[in-house]
């Protein structure tokens, strides 16, 4: 993935249900660009941090359920976003 820029889900697999999610931005795509080991087959893209999250709601948990985790499991997550960036400044 090209850029810098960085957008970090943690979401670690826990027996508190929490998982771990990198999302990396795309600049030849323009999309946020997300994946997990802990969760097995994802891979999801969307256009802002707020679009991906929102996808991740729903696909996590489907994904969870088709890897064979109980679906009668909840499971919490804590997002945090770190922005990279590089440029010349000049005073």
């Amino acid at each position: 993935m090209a850029g810098g820029d960085k957008i970090r889900a943690v979401e670690k697999s826990t027996p508190h249900g929490v998982y771990e999610v990198l999302a990396q931005w795309d600049r030849e795509a323009g999309v946020w660009v997300a994946e997990s080991e802990d969760v097995p087959g994802l891979v999801a893209e969307a256009d802002s941090p707020n679009v991906l999250v929102q996808k991740l709601r729903t696909l996590i948990p489907e994904l969870l359920e088709l890897n064979g985790v109980p679906n009668d499991q909840t499971a919490s997550f804590h997002i945090l976003y770190q922005h990279e960036d590089s440029g010349v400044l000049t005073f």
